[in-house]
């Protein structure tokens, strides 16, 4: 099967100042949680979506002086020679695959605590952003830059650019943008100055255009000079000779840099989960520069459609089709458009776990794609996997989303595997929660696992089929898997935290019965001690139905755990525009006669009382592990039927988000002949 020709657009070369770019698919600048501490973990990372046809791979952002400390989050770093071999590893593993490397500068100027070099932030006026979130506010504030100050500024750009080169890479970015570095002088409400490079737009501009030069004096030769520059927050300030002055800007430098790379002002927007933005969701940010440069322009937009990426780029809003969730949660999506495969294409589902592992500063997550973050440290690659012996059996008992990514990765491996789901439809909790408003594109999870499996011949799927402990051992398999999931339970918080007391009586719910059609009435109160999507989803579906609705939280912030994926202030908005009233740092203590009391968590005491006809308890689950604890209490009769082993995954080994229960549903398919789950696993270490 080959390429569909509507898609040869997109494998066209593009010229970028000296190098090209083999095609038109390029892995925008975005961190991968290993910072300089992990090379061999991040050169894996971005090799592998080289070796998948991305045309350029990027670094994240690369501080170039201790000054841009951003600890404790993993960044990299260029801040002498030494760090030069570090990121070689990566370029010369991007380049043994015929892509171009590129590595993105950045100076995060005031928006950054340097916590770790404890030298003082620095920015055009000494005004920087001030963050809500605990770990993010900084009580170091920072100084306004002096003339000096800026010299070296200037300086530590040239020297980071040629330390760059001397790496390997192809393509080097000044960042200008998001609050870092010179873009913290084109803002007017940050760069207050009266000099040269304060005031008039062609002022504030003078920083970054002198960068830009100076970097291409001194590197232009051999590598291309790239822009990373926002244009969200200069869109809205008129310009006085242009519409905006997002569009002064680009038409002032035009074609200095040899690539533009547009993006959002904030991250949380341009990452804003699939729950809340569209595929392509950035196009008014980026649309309008293409008719102010004749140099190529890339930008982001969450595409996973290989006509959406088309569409881009013929209607001259894009020239390269950047990416870096896709990216993630399928490494191979080029070579698969190549070879007239995109049906396997592995869509990301927009959850943003990848975010929330940069956050953990660990290395990124994927709940697609579980092999991300493992190529280096555990030897998975997304697209190969050890060939297992075809004459033995495995029988996999439920087909949510450990189950079928479990089906699936057996199945590549040559296994012959039987999935049995107690249900018709396939997808356990994927299916049931994907109708929560906004979570549509979660159904990929199933999608691509079922779509996958049944075109393996070595795979049958038995549904609408219960099996009891009997059964399985009827079966006579080499090897049972238990995926049976896990179920919500009506647990509530005692007052030292813990989960304790199971509150039992009429009209009292849980998502389970919710999502199961039940009939609630109101005055309808969610307590919500699991902080993440389940509790406001709920919320919102019930709102949908006319009913009142209030949510209380242990927490200081409804779904406080969504800061972590970026949909913390969309969550937020929600909630007020649908009218959901919120309890925070609250705890349900009981509920009777219509009211349930609400106690602080700080006084252990009841604070109020407040109407309630329904309560929904959204806390715990607890795994539905009867048939996996039965069989394990009869090792005779499992030995006796030639059953090697039995394993639980996912909710039923130990209840978790959906990224879990893939990835343990892989890693049950990794190891199953060998034995045991952990089988070696590299670590970094320092060099002493």
């Amino acid at each position: 099967m080959g390429r569909n020709s509507r898609y040869d657009i997109l494998f066209e070369p593009v010229k970028i100042g000296p190098v090209t770019a083999p095609n038109r698919f390029y892995c925008t600048p975005h961190a991968l949680g290993t910072g300089n501490q992990m090379p061999h973990t991040r050169a894996a990372m971005r090799e592998v979506r080289a070796e998948g046809g991305w045309g350029v791979i990027n670094t994240g952002y690369c501080s170039i002086h201790p000054s841009s400390d951003d600890s404790p989050l993993p960044n990299a770093r260029l801040w002498d020679d030494e760090d030069i071999k570090v990121h070689a590893l990566m370029t010369e593993a991007v380049h043994r695959h015929g892509s171009l490397a590129g590595v993105e500068l950045w100076h995060g100027g005031g928006g950054t605590g340097n916590r770790m070099t404890r030298m003082p932030p620095m920015s055009a006026s000494g005004i920087a952003g001030e963050s809500t979130y605990s770990g993010w506010i900084n009580l170091n504030k920072s100084r306004p830059m002096d003339k000096q100050d800026i010299r070296n500024f200037r300086r530590w750009h040239v020297d980071a650019a040629k330390r760059a080169k001397a790496a390997g890479f192809d393509i080097v970015y000044i960042y200008s943008g998001m609050n870092f570095g010179p873009y913290q002088f084109l803002l007017p409400w940050v760069n207050r100055r009266t000099d040269e490079y304060g005031g008039s737009l062609e002022n504030r501009v003078r920083l970054t255009r002198e960068i830009i030069e100076e970097m291409k004096e001194a590197i232009g030769d051999t590598c291309a000079i790239a822009l990373r520059f926002s244009t969200e927050d200069l869109l809205k300030i008129p310009g006085e000779n242009m519409e905006t002055e997002a569009h002064e800007i680009v038409s002032m430098l035009s074609d200095l840099p040899d690539l533009w790379d547009l993006k959002s002002s904030s991250w949380v927007v341009e990452t804003a989960s699939a729950r809340f933005s569209e595929q392509g969701a950035q196009e008014p940010l980026v649309s309008f520069a293409k008719a102010l440069t004749s140099k190529p322009v890339v930008g982001v937009g969450r595409f996973t459609s290989p006509d959406a990426m088309v569409s881009q780029v013929k209607r001259g809003i894009l020239d390269l089709v950047g990416a870096a969730r896709p990216s993630i949660a399928d490494p191979f999506l080029p070579n698969k458009i190549d070879e007239g495969r995109e049906d396997e294409i592995r869509e990301c589902i927009g959850c943003n776990i990848c975010v929330s592992g940069y956050h953990d500063c660990v290395p990124v997550r994927c709940t697609q794609n579980p092999t991300m973050g493992e190529e280096w440290r555990r030897g998975w690659h997304p697209e190969r996997i050890a060939a297992g012996d075809s004459d033995k059996s495995i029988l996999i008992v439920g087909a949510g989303p450990a189950g079928l990514e479990c089906a699936r990765a057996m199945g590549e491996r040559g296994f012959a595997v039987t999935l049995a789901e107690a249900r018709e439809e396939l997808g356990g909790r994927v299916t049931i929660e994907s109708k929560l408003p906004g979570l549509a594109t979660w159904t990929r999870v199933r999608d691509y696992r079922t779509n996958r499996i049944q075109s393996m011949g070595n795979v049958d799927i038995y549904r609408d089929n219960a099996l009891s402990a009997q059964d399985v051992l009827d079966f006579e398999c080499d090897h049972a898997v238990i995926a049976t999931g896990a179920t919500w339970t009506t647990d509530i918080l005692a007052p030292n935290g813990y989960p304790s007391t199971e509150l039992t009586g009429e009209n009292i719910y849980t998502p389970d019965d919710v999502l199961s059609g039940a009939t609630l009435e109101g005055p309808v109160v969610i307590y919500d001690f699991d902080h993440y999507y389940m509790g406001n989803g709920l919320a919102e579906v019930l709102r949908s139905k006319g009913l009142d609705v209030t949510l209380v939280t242990n927490a200081s912030a409804v779904s406080a755990w969504t800061f972590m994926n970026n949909e913390l202030a969309e969550i937020r908005s929600r909630m007020i525009e649908l009218g959901v009233r919120t309890e925070l740092e609250c705890t349900v203590s009981a509920f009777a006669n219509g009211k349930v009391e609400l106690t602080s968590i700080y006084r252990d005491k009841t604070v109020r009382s407040i109407d309630c006809a329904s309560l929904v308890v959204v806390g715990t689950r607890k795994p539905n592990d009867a048939l996996y604890q039965e069989l394990l209490a009869m090792p005779d009769r499992l030995k006796e039927a030639g059953i090697a082993d039995v394993r639980s995954i996912g909710d039923c080994h130990a209840p978790g988000a959906i990224v879990h229960a893939v990835y343990s549903g892989h890693e049950c398919a990794r190891t199953i002949d060998s034995g045991s789950d952990t089988e070696s696993i590299l670590r970094e270490r320092p060099l002493i």
